[in-house]
C-alpha cells in the first residue's frame, strides 16, 4: 500500500569484486548478482526504493569513489574465516556504519568504535564447528527456502548455471553456514532501517565510528610493524647545516 512504501527506506545496494580465471564459483555469484539486478531494477513496484549494482573489476580507484559515498558497509564473511580485511576500516574511517559478523578485522574495530555504533549479527567464531556439524539436520527458515526456490524456478533467469551455488548451500553442506546467519542478517537490516530514520541517531554513530578509527591509521600500523615485528628504530632525517 501507499502507506506502507513510505515505510520502506530506499536504499542502493553496491557490490564490487572480481573473479579469478579459475574460480567457477565466484563467476556464477558475480552471475547471481546481475540476474537479480536485472530484475529488481526493473520492476515499476518496486521502482526507486531498492536498487542493486555491480561493479566489474573493483579497486583502488572505484573505491576511492564509493567509500566515501557510502552510509552502511556490509562485511558477512562467517566468522572465524578471517575473510573480513580492511575495507571495513576505510569504509569506518569515512563514516559508513558496519553491518557485519564478528570477523576478520570487524572484531578489531567494534572494540575501538563500540559495538552500539555497529550492526552486528551471526555465529561467533567458537560457535561455528558445532553448528557445521549440526548443519545437516538444521531446517532453514522458510524465508531462507522460498528465497533459494525462487532462483531454482528460474525467476531471476540462468536458473541452471545458478544451480551450483544452491547446492552449496543445501544440500552441499553449507560450509559458510548462510542458512544459519541469513534470519539474523534479516534482523540486522531491520535494526539498521530503524536507526536510519533517526537521523540524529544515525549520525552520532557515523561520527563515533569515524572518531574511534584512529588506531587503524597507517603511521601507527607501520610503527607497530617497525618495533613489534621489524625490530628497527625511526631513523630521523638530518636537517641541513644552514637551517
Amino acid at each position: 500500500t501507499p502507506e506502507q512504501r513510505k515505510q520502506v527506506v530506499p536504499r542502493v545496494c553496491i557490490i564490487g569484486g572480481k573473479a579469478a580465471p579459475g574460480y567457477d564459483i565466484a563467476k556464477r555469484i558475480i552471475k547471481l548478482v546481475c540476474a537479480v539486478g536485472d530484475k529488481v531494477n526493473n520492476d515499476p513496484d518496486v521502482g526507486d526504493l531498492l536498487k542493486l549494482v555491480f561493479v566489474p573489476d573493483y579497486n583502488v580507484s572505484s573505491a576511492e569513489t564509493l567509500i566515501p559515498a557510502s552510509e552502511l558497509s556490509q562485511h558477512i564473511s562467517t566468522a572465524g574465516t578471517e575473510a573480513s580485511g580492511t575495507s571495513n576500516m576505510k569504509f569506518a574511517m569515512n563514516g559508513s556504519l558496519i553491518l557485519g559478523t564478528l570477523d576478520g578485522a570487524t572484531v578489531e574495530i567494534v572494540e575501538e568504535i563500540g559495538a552500539e555504533n555497529a550492526f552486528i549479527f551471526g555465529a561467533k567464531t567458537p560457535e561455528v564447528p558445532e553448528l557445521r556439524a549440526q548443519r545437516p539436520n538444521y531446517q532453514p527458515d522458510q524465508r531462507f527456502t522460498n528465497v533459494i526456490n525462487a532462483i531454482r524456478g528460474g525467476q531471476f533467469g540462468w536458473n541452471d548455471y545458478l544451480e551450483p551455488i544452491l547446492h552449496n548451500i543445501t544440500v552441499g553442506g553449507d560450509y559458510y553456514l548462510v542458512a544459519n546467519d541469513f534470519v539474523p542478517y534479516l534482523e540486522a537490516q531491520e535494526k539498521v532501517d530503524e536507526a536510519y530514520k533517526d537521523q540524529s541517531r544515525w549520525n552520532k554513530m557515523s561520527i563515533m565510528s569515524t572518531a574511534g578509527s584512529g588506531k587503524f591509521s597507517t603511521d601507527r600500523t607501520i610503527s607497530n610493524y617497525a618495533k613489534d615485528i621489524w625490530k628497527v628504530e625511526p631513523c630521523k632525517v638530518p636537517m641541513p647545516v644552514d637551517a
